[in-house]
């Protein structure tokens, strides 16, 4: 039997005890917690802004000219600089008039030897018509391509620029691809014929950079540096990757770029995305300006003479790559 003396002095150690290790539990979550906090690199607008602008400086991008040789070798050299292990495909694929077109898929991998994989993509190449300038004299005129090309690239390498500084613990892979832009001119009013877009990403879909090439999703980035733009869920991608979408949109929303960003359903665009998710079978989506409300669904400068650097801001590439590196560092 305990007596009272005792009993009294093994219920103050037992409340003295509890209280300490409700302390030291409390101390050591907190440590978990930090430590399992993932820091998320901060995107530099200005940095992606000035590779937008490099791409641009070199001239048109047009597959079989010297400013598209010149932009692929800078860009291979830049995820090379960013840690990247590159390969450059060369692809000879067949354009919409016959024309043999020497394209290069310039890709960028990052921690190769993971099992686990995300695809970050983007087209680089530029239109080689402004076929919907309002001018019909500059409608076979290569576009500077600053919006439509250049954007996403700008966007994908400071990504590639801050992986390499920060570092990763899964497995990135970011494509270039190329002839995206070389379809069927609407000026010319040709006959329909399928598949004369993305002729690089199909080139990929049928021969991947790696065998049984595969990755959890791929998000595409088209068209996304226009002041003010507004990116809608395109339908294809809620169609391939609707939780993707869900966590992207919701992602930017928590940010505060609810304001490009909107939860309304946008149009069903065929891009990149489509061939990667139908033929790869890797669940993508596409982030794209989509302006419903216009002639061409898309915004005024699209394939005309003024998509370039005065219709770039900082503040929307911002909003895509602060996302967008918030998504693949919550990547586990």
């Amino acid at each position: 039997m305990i007596s009272r003396s005792l009993f009294t002095a093994l219920t103050f150690l037992f409340i003295v005890t509890g209280c300490t290790n409700q302390g030291t539990t409390k101390s050591k979550s907190e440590k978990q917690t930090k430590k399992s906090a993932v820091k998320v690199p901060v995107f530099n607008a200005d940095s992606a802004y000035s590779y937008v602008d490099k791409q641009v400086a070199f001239g048109p991008r047009v597959p079989n000219t010297k400013a598209h040789d010149e932009c692929a070798s800078y860009l291979a050299g830049e995820l090379k600089r960013f840690g990247a292990d590159v390969i450059v495909q060369d692809a000879l694929v067949t354009a919409f008039d016959g024309k043999d077109l020497k394209a290069k898929n310039i890709i960028g991998q990052y921690n190769k030897e993971k099992k686990k994989h995300v695809l970050l993509f983007a087209h680089w190449d530029s239109r080689p018509f402004a076929d919907h300038d309002p001018d019909p004299k500059n409608r076979n005129t290569p576009i500077p391509g600053a919006n439509d090309g250049a954007s996403g690239v700008g966007v994908l390498l400071e990504m590639a620029r801050q992986i390499n500084k920060a570092g990763i613990g899964i497995g990135v892979d970011i494509i270039f691809f190329d002839a995206e832009d070389y379809g069927t001119p609407d000026h010319l009013n040709l006959p329909y014929k399928p598949d004369t877009w993305c002729l690089g990403t199909q080139y990929w879909c049928k021969h991947p950079h790696v065998e049984d090439y595969t990755a959890r999703y791929g998000i595409l980035l088209d068209m996304v540096g226009a002041p003010n733009a507004v990116f809608y869920k395109e339908l294809y991608s809620k169609e391939f990757a609707p939780d993707l979408v869900d966590r992207v949109w919701n992602t930017a929303a928590d940010l505060g770029y609810l304001s490009y960003f909107s939860f309304e359903d946008g149009g069903q665009i065929i891009d990149d995305h489509v061939y990667v998710a139908r033929e790869r079978h890797i669940p993508s989506i596409d982030i794209i300006q989509h302006e419903p409300m216009s002639d061409s669904n898309f915004n005024e400068f699209w394939h005309t003479l003024k998509d370039d650097m005065d219709n770039i801001d900082k503040s929307t590439l911002k909003a895509v790559g602060q996302t967008l590196l918030t998504i693949i560092y919550s990547e586990k």
